[in-house]
């Protein structure tokens, strides 16, 4: 049997895109043979890769690594939710996790390229994602992530694998955690009303502005309306004006306020929050097929 050389490995990993043992594995079975050892790869690998990468991932997890004053919270999609109960896809979740909280990576590409290896895959993040793309026959993207380290104590919840919040915090574990709980449920947009950004206030500014014009009500009070909508806005997007989702009988603010708590900042990443899902038209396809079918 021909000796694999790093060479050759090389050589076919920058012919295919292939994960660096695949290429190995495909090099051995070819015994050496070059062009073999791409063509196993294409039918392997390749082509199931190529085109899982055009597919939206708008399924996924997510997962938080803490430890201390060191944390960070990611996204990491697939396309079905079968994939996103994968164990092995689980555990490549977890693993991006630990690595940003780790080593600090400035962007995704920069996380991508920090030394990891599982299921036979590697030397790389981006290495393990294809294998796994190639195994488990789904594309499957890192989206984003938000690390902490310094800054205060850290407390986080996820519900599931589908919502993850991450809490800044100086004071009370037990309230900081209770306020990760609460974000989970009631989903705020800023911690103060003055935080809330600029083009959600407009946006909702827009819907009071065309109500209070329906409303036929005479300019002076059509104004009253219009800022009372937006006030009211603030108070229910900001944390610290929620009602505490435990006791609605004191808001938030007031709740971390009886612990001796205060709470610096929050992240909450929701799967898929924003990206666009494919909608399967069946019945849609079906008829195209027939009509193509006609007029042939």
């Amino acid at each position: 049997m021909a000796a694999i050389t790093a060479s050759m490995v090389a050589e076919l990993r920058a012919k295919t895109d292939a994960p660096m043992m695949e290429c190995k594995k495909a090099l051995t079975e070819a015994e050496g043979n070059m062009d073999k050892a791409e063509e196993i790869l294409r039918v392997k690998l390749g082509n199931k890769a190529s085109k899982a990468a055009s597919r939206v991932t708008a399924e996924g997890v997510i997962a938080a690594a803490v430890n201390g004053d060191v944390g960070a919270l990611v996204e990491v999609n697939c396309e079905t939710d079968f994939v996103s109960k994968n164990d092995t896809f689980l555990s490549f979740v977890q693993s991006v996790a630990q690595l940003v909280a780790d080593h600090n990576p400035a962007d995704v590409a920069a996380l991508s390229a920090l030394p990891l290896a599982m299921e036979d895959f590697g030397p790389t993040v981006e290495d393990v994602r294809k294998g796994l793309i190639g195994k488990i026959g789904e594309n499957m993207s890192i989206r984003r992530f938000k690390r902490y380290a310094g800054g205060g104590q850290l407390a986080h919840y996820l519900h599931g694998v589908r919502i993850g919040v991450v809490v800044e915090y100086t004071g009370d574990g037990a309230a900081a955690k209770d306020v990760a709980m609460h974000v989970a449920a009631m989903k705020p947009v800023a911690l103060a009303q003055a935080d809330v950004p600029a083009d959600l206030i407009e946006k909702e500014r827009s819907v009071a502005t065309a109500k209070a014009a329906e409303s036929g009500k005479p300019a002076e009070i059509a104004a009253k309306m219009i800022e009372g909508s937006v006030q009211k806005y603030l108070k229910e997007v900001s944390l610290f004006n929620q009602p505490f989702v435990k006791n609605d009988k004191q808001t938030v603010e007031q709740m971390l306020k009886a612990a001796g708590t205060s709470v610096a900042s929050f992240t909450m990443f929701i799967v898929g929050e924003g990206i666009e899902k494919k909608q399967d038209d069946f019945a849609a396809e079906v008829a195209a097929q027939v009509a193509a079918a006609k007029g042939q």
